[in-house]
């Protein structure tokens, strides 16, 4: 999972810490839909580590907005197990899974110079929307099929927050998606209960 930078995760409100791409794109439905355009779309395809930094995404048009949604959806059902195997719902969201996962790979990547004399990663071609749509299907079925990583799957504990993640702590004692975001709420909230019962 890389990171993107401050500047297109606070621009977009998007959030890459879920643990997984897959997770990641299931985040950019909280609190709203943070893919309303292609622009914070392209942020998504680099903030989540798809391309290398600096890759051009011009082409990334509103027709890439329906896969990456429809992608999403089902990857959602799958992994929230609002449904079950067997299920219609459930047996076509898993059907889509697999169809995209099929796909071409996107671009390889290359060594080249950077400017500072440095090797940096580029892809040797553009990235066509079903290679980077096959490589988050990937790896939901990684995920998916993983029983390890499938046990470390969690809901969020956050009041409203209906994110999932990858809990990778030591103990497996993670709550939130985010201890700054939902973990830093529930605390204010615990302090404030504290407080109204000792004025009471």
């Amino acid at each position: 999972m890389a990171l993107g930078t401050a500047e297109t995760a606070s621009a977009h409100e998007l959030r890459f810490d879920a643990g997984r791409i897959c997770l990641d794109l299931l985040a950019t439905t909280h609190p709203g839909e943070r893919l309303d355009g292609p622009q914070p779309l392209r942020a998504w395809i680099t903030g989540s580590g798809l391309v290398p930094p600096g890759t051009p995404l011009a082409h990334a048009d509103a027709g890439w907005l329906v896969g990456f949604r429809e992608l999403r959806g089902c990857v959602g059902q799958l992994v929230r197990g609002t449904n079950t195997p067997g299920g219609r719902s459930y047996d076509l969201a898993l059907a889509r899974v697999n169809d995209v996962a099929r796909a071409a790979a996107p671009p390889a990547p290359c060594a080249v110079p950077g400017e500072d004399g440095y090797l940096v990663r580029e892809l040797a071609g553009p990235p066509g929307c079903a290679a980077l749509l096959a490589a988050v299907a990937r790896d939901a079925v990684e995920l998916l099929t993983d029983p390890v990583a499938r046990a470390a799957v969690r809901e969020c504990e956050g009041d409203n927050c209906p994110l999932v993640y990858l809990d990778t702590s030591r103990g497996r004692r993670r709550r939130w998606c985010s201890s700054e975001v939902c973990g830093n709420r529930e605390r204010v909230a615990r302090h404030r209960r504290r407080a109204a019962l000792a004025r009471a």
